[in-house]
């Protein structure tokens, strides 16, 4: 008896993990902790990842953690990316909103730690126009010099569905 209720409940646990993975394939997922929690403009974390489906489109997303004194609502960034089979990068300034007067921080939170994963890709998603190996760069533009109290950064990649 026990033996046929450890088969159903084993049954149930894979069928509800299988559709709660359905939502989102995820491709890239990596987050590097900021030196002292303090980000200096020449400390630029690289992510590197490879793309095989180039036919379907992506959401990307910029990953940070940091701790309730991050003492502005929003974070300037360059994403610095070069594409497969290419030797020149290309530059993108990015304005992330962190934070509102109205509602506060817009990550979520635990105790005095937030964590916010802002999409970058439009709404229909990012086509990456050749397969292979992607690489990227994160620099933060702040003129606080070094940007305190940030504690973690990354990017995520998962195939839009």
């Amino acid at each position: 008896m026990i033996t046929i209720q450890f088969k159903a409940l084993f049954i149930s646990v894979l069928t509800l993990l299988n559709i709660a993975s359905c939502n989102t394939i995820d491709i890239y997922e990596k987050t590097v902790v900021i030196p002292g929690h303090k980000w200096a403009s020449d400390y630029k974390p690289e992510f590197s990842f490879s793309i095989k489906d180039t036919a379907v489109p992506y959401n990307v997303f910029f990953v940070i953690r940091h701790t309730e004194k991050y003492n502005f609502n929003n974070l300037f960034v360059n994403l610095i990316t070069k594409q497969p089979g290419m030797d020149s990068v290309t530059k993108q300034q990015l304005e992330l909103t962190l934070a509102t007067n109205e509602k506060g921080w817009l990550g979520t939170g635990m105790n005095d730690i937030y964590e916010h994963r802002i999409k970058l890709s439009p709404p229909q998603g990012t086509y990456f126009s050749k397969s292979g190996t992607y690489n990227f760069s994160l620099e933060q533009i702040m003129r606080e010099q070094p940007l305190e109290y940030v504690m973690n950064v990354g990017l995520r990649i998962e195939k839009k569905l």
